[in-house]
């Protein structure tokens, strides 16, 4: 394996989202997932795992061709003169059925692991990189907008069809990750995957331009290399919002001031296990503590 992994890593990434829904969930009608005893939006890893891949496969040549593409997507195949979604065996299948073959090429699998499924067994590789769910650092609520379609809902209908869309009016939302030195060696992953990994949590969520994600905005993600087996948890846990308004109205960035003295804090503390810190920030988000793009000196 060129390039190992050897250093635990840990995860502080924060978006933005305006007038859109970051994480609908399709058994309560698309709503957003809400956490209606904090009114706090919620997102899952899942979501987080999905942007990535789909930045990966449209952007960095992941997408089946040249040795290299992603485990987990939709491909379809034909039985006579019908399409049919493959299943996980028959995707299993398009690798030989083979860990080894999947590891090489597929991205996704070194980085968040999988399960292949085969005909009487199935290989399960346990991913380096895991996420805590999401969820939003200010209160927020769930605006219900309604509107109609272009289209009647059959033929000889005198009306169009209505729409009913759920959106959130503006969130702050923060995710924490590891990335796991010791799972790393048995899925694979390198040093690039995990540039490209990092690379995609940013640039992904800049290029979720889709109506209901159209909004969504990158603001910090911070990363913290261990030299020992170690890792702080909970970094969201340590930021807070001060703002002269009521959480439930915050817009924008212009709104609050994001404060890191708890953060730093706690890194200044673990500073003999931290190898490096590294920064990426929008300058449109102010802090308590200044934020350059780059290392960070503790």
């Amino acid at each position: 394996m060129a390039n190992p992994l050897t250093n635990r890593t840990e995860i502080l990434f924060l978006y933005e989202i305006e007038n859109a829904n970051p994480n609908g969930d399709p058994l309560n009608e698309n709503r957003p997932r809400y956490d209606s005893e904090e009114n706090r939006v919620l997102v899952s890893d899942v979501r987080l795992k999905r942007t990535v891949r789909d930045y990966w496969y449209e952007y960095k040549g992941y997408n089946g061709t040249n040795g290299k593409d992603i485990f987990v997507r939709e491909t379809t195949y034909q039985d006579g003169d019908k399409t049919y979604i493959v299943d996980g065996k028959r995707r299993a299948k398009a690798f030989q059925e083979k860990r080894e073959t999947v590891l090489e090429q597929c991205i996704d699998v070194r980085t968040f692991g999988g399960v292949l499924p085969l005909d009487k067994d199935s290989i399960t590789l346990v991913g380096p990189t895991q996420f805590q769910m999401g969820k939003s650092l200010n209160k927020t609520e769930i605006v219900t907008e309604q509107g109609t379609g272009a289209f009647a809902s059959g033929d000889k209908k005198g009306q169009a069809t209505f729409r009913t869309e759920y959106k959130i009016p503006y969130a702050l939302i923060g995710f924490n990750g590891i990335i796991n030195e010791k799972a790393a060696a048995y899925s694979q992953m390198t040093v690039a995957d995990k540039e490209l990994l990092l690379q995609g949590i940013w640039e992904g969520t800049k290029n979720l331009i889709s109506r209901s994600k159209f909004g969504q905005t990158p603001l910090l993600l911070l990363t913290v290399d261990y030299n020992e087996p170690f890792y702080i948890g909970g970094l969201r846990q340590r930021l807070k919002l001060t703002s002269s308004k009521n959480e439930m109205q915050l817009r924008s960035t212009d709104d609050y001031i994001l404060d890191v003295s708890e953060l730093i804090a706690e890194l200044i503390r673990n500073k003999s296990k931290i190898a490096a810190v590294h920064v990426r920030i929008d300058p449109r988000l102010k802090t308590t503590t200044s934020l350059n793009n780059g290392p960070l000196i503790l």
